[in-house]
């Protein structure tokens, strides 16, 4: 919130009391729900629904939050010179930004950005640094790895605080990163509405066509993957990335519809578990094996149980 929107909150200290965080947890749950529920896909029948009436009480709540958070910025930059800022974030950007005839993005464009930040952007990220971290401690190998890299750029240094020039060179931790959200997809499923007819294997889908593109599905695919269900972060190297297909490794789905945040997430996910890994040692809790649920986000439905030791 504070890089994408300079926006201060104390959410991750009231993780599951926040309202906020509360609406979020159960937008995702009906949606979930919705999905497997034919009788409520159509919206006349849902919307008379109690549960369709709470999805649409969350969704105000939601969309007041972000509207809030837009507005409070727009009053900054109207008492504030934009060109004289050290940097623009998310929000400066996308209440600033002109188009070839100098038209702007509109009140519910810039609303819908804002949401995927909010909405998406935090529940994914914790996503895959858990599963991340499950695969760490699995793979004790690997951690060290990792953590030798770590250490080599922390070492000599008063805090373990990352500048932003250290990310590039933590190359092995951002193998590590794409084989986890490979292995473990935080958005398991996308889906998309086809703009123009289109033709697979024969058969013609019209436009106006809701698909569901299965990220889980492509990204353990024995046609398309080799030895898919196994952590091996080698196969994003240098050497082996270019032979990947720009449509094989989608965690943030793909064309011009992707996510806008991926950058900021990478970077995102890169420094917290460089941070954790130089801090502390992750090994498997015995008897314990995380079972995936499947929702918009990936989740544990028993919980990732780890056990953490102070380096």
């Amino acid at each position: 919130m504070r890089c994408a929107f300079s926006h201060h909150t104390d959410y991750q200290r009231q993780k599951e009391t926040h309202p906020y965080v509360q609406a979020v947890h159960a937008l995702t749950d009906i949606v979930e729900y919705r999905g497997r529920n034919p009788i409520l896909y159509p919206d006349f029948i849902f919307i008379q629904t109690k549960i369709g009436k709470k999805f649409f009480k969350y969704c105000k709540f939601v969309h007041s939050v972000a509207e809030r958070v837009i507005n409070r910025r727009r009053e900054t930059l109207q008492k504030e010179c934009v060109s004289s800022r050290k940097f623009l974030d998310l929000v400066d950007i996308l209440l600033t930004a002109k188009d070839e005839n100098g038209d702007g993005l509109t009140p519910l464009e810039i609303r819908n950005e804002a949401n995927t930040f909010m909405f998406e952007g935090h529940d994914t990220t914790s996503s895959a640094i858990s599963w991340i971290l499950y695969s760490l401690a699995e793979h004790m190998d690997v951690q060290n790895k990792v953590r030798i890299e770590v250490d080599s750029i922390m070492e000599d240094r008063q805090t373990d605080d990352l500048q932003w020039d250290d990310l590039s060179h933590l190359e092995y931790l951002g193998m590590v990163i794409k084989e986890g959200m490979r292995q473990h997809c935080p958005v398991p499923v996308v889906a998309r509405q086809l703009t123009k007819d289109f033709q697979i294997d024969g058969h013609v889908f019209p436009s106006g066509t809701s698909v569901a593109v299965d990220i889980y599905m492509l990204h353990h695919n024995e046609e398309v993957w080799e030895r898919p269900m196994e952590f091996i972060p080698e196969r994003f190297s240098k050497e082996n990335a270019s032979k990947i297909g720009p449509f094989q490794f989608i965690p943030f789905s793909a064309g011009p519809r992707n996510c806008i945040g991926q950058n900021f997430a990478m970077n995102e996910v890169k420094v917290v578990l460089a941070k954790l890994v130089h801090r502390y040692k992750f090994e498997l809790e015995p008897n314990h094996i995380p079972r995936k649920r499947a929702s918009l986000v990936m989740r544990a439905a028993n919980g990732i149980l780890l056990r953490v030791s102070s380096r």
